[in-house]
């Protein structure tokens, strides 16, 4: 049995759709009362509505904007409690060859992959260590160790978060907090999808591409996001209670590594 959720305020990032709507759904099956964040303000809404009255709330928020994540922390927790739980999913993908990407590309993919976590973590880490408890999960992506063609930003964006979760979780063990990443491979998202001509190309992630150095999938399916959810719920329960600075991969093997 799963514990350390139940009743416990929770703040998802990009939570109106894909991983981000399956780790609000599984933190509110578990019991915790969850704060849906997104730019997307109707579809964060909308999933929040789903859940069960008082369970869930949305409210659109842009992470590359540290002083709106600040003022949506504070109204977080004057209306439901202090936050004990933060996930950061929210992120963007830009692909295309290096050669041929824009500096606005760049910027953008670090805006939200990178300086979004950050300003996150920052906007609840000092309320956590104030109250010498908590936990921070970051999504983030196989592709921060593993090179992969046509995704220099997104996987460079992917492996500093990744850096920047361990220092953080080394700064505040001391205060009791936790800090840890879940690293998805292929997940059938619609981030996964707009890389996709036809559904034929799901077989193709699954099976991998010499051509372009892709190993494929040896469990052989693409991820659902809710196996990503799960792990992420693993993280933020008391049974992680000994966890920190670590990154679990989610990818059925594809990274061929721990």
């Amino acid at each position: 049995m799963t514990t350390g959720i139940a009743g416990r305020v929770a703040v998802v990032t990009g939570a109106a759709g894909g991983i981000g709507a399956a780790v609000t759904r599984a933190l509110a099956a578990h019991g915790a009362i969850v704060a849906a964040l997104d730019v997307d303000g109707s579809g964060v809404e909308k999933v929040a509505a789903e859940l069960p009255e008082g369970v869930g709330h949305g409210y659109r928020v842009d992470v590359r904007d540290a002083a709106a994540v600040d003022a949506a922390v504070t109204r977080i927790e004057d209306e439901l409690g202090p936050v004990r739980i933060l996930v950061t999913v929210a992120g963007i993908l830009r692909t295309g060859p290096f050669t041929g990407s824009t500096t606005a590309d760049w910027h953008e993919v670090f805006a939200v992959n990178l300086h979004g976590v950050v300003h996150c973590c920052r906007a609840v880490a000092g309320r956590m260590v104030a109250r010498r408890s908590g936990v921070i999960v970051t999504v983030g992506s196989n592709a921060a160790g593993v090179p992969r063609m046509d995704m220099a930003a997104y996987a460079a964006s992917k492996a500093a978060v990744a850096h920047f979760v361990r220092c953080l979780g080394l700064e505040l063990a001391g205060f009791g907090i936790r800090c840890n990443v879940v690293a998805p491979g292929s997940t059938d998202t619609p981030m996964q999808r707009s890389m996709w001509a036809c559904d034929a190309d799901a077989a193709a992630v699954v099976e991998g591409s010499l051509s372009r150095y892709k190993v494929g999938i040896p469990l052989g399916r693409l991820a659902h996001p809710c196996d990503v959810a799960d792990a992420v719920v693993f993280l933020a329960s008391e049974q992680a209670r000994h966890i920190t600075m670590q990154q679990l991969y989610v990818d059925g093997g594809a990274a061929l590594r721990d």
